[in-house]
């Protein structure tokens, strides 16, 4: 209301040159616009355009949403390759526990065919050893019927 007031009472001669100065400070701002110099909300002079320098406000938040992000990321990431890098480990643990197993199982199944090997072995000697017996036997079996029918023999002759 005040500015109805003061307009009312203005003069035209005091309007027309309130209309110059403002024409006057429009003219400015564009020489100023076009060697690159502006004025802000608050009037001071600024070497970057008002919407540029919004922009760049909002850029700098964006990278610096963009850079919390990627930290996040990285930190997921980091854990999801300790947790790989664990797993590997135990893998790499287990796999060693395997191939123990494994060699543990062929050297017993070694040492028995070893055994086994031994085993028919010594059958095979026990085998010969009681051949052998056994042709000894049939010949003192037959040296004893010689010497029993030798006996008879001498017995009958008496």
């Amino acid at each position: 209301m005040t500015h109805f007031l003061l307009a009312a009472t203005s003069t035209p001669s005091e309007q027309s040159f309130s209309r110059e100065a403002g024409r006057e400070t429009a003219m400015a701002k564009d020489i100023l616009g076009e060697a690159g110099l502006h004025f802000d909300e608050l009037n001071k002079l600024r070497v970057l355009d008002p919407e540029v320098t919004q922009q760049t406000i909002e850029l700098k938040e964006e990278c610096k949403d963009f850079v919390d992000k990627i930290g996040q990321f990285q930190k997921i990431v980091g854990g999801l390759i300790e947790l790989v890098d664990q797993l590997a480990k135990e893998a790499e643990n287990e796999k060693m526990k395997a191939i123990g197993a494994r060699n543990l199982l062929k050297s017993i199944a070694k040492q028995r065919e070893a055994q086994q090997q031994q085993l028919q072995a010594l059958i095979a000697e026990k085998k010969m050893q009681l051949e052998r017996y056994r042709v000894e036997y049939e010949a003192l079996c037959k040296v004893e019927a010689e010497q029993n029918e030798f006996i008879d023999q001498f017995i009958f002759q008496k």
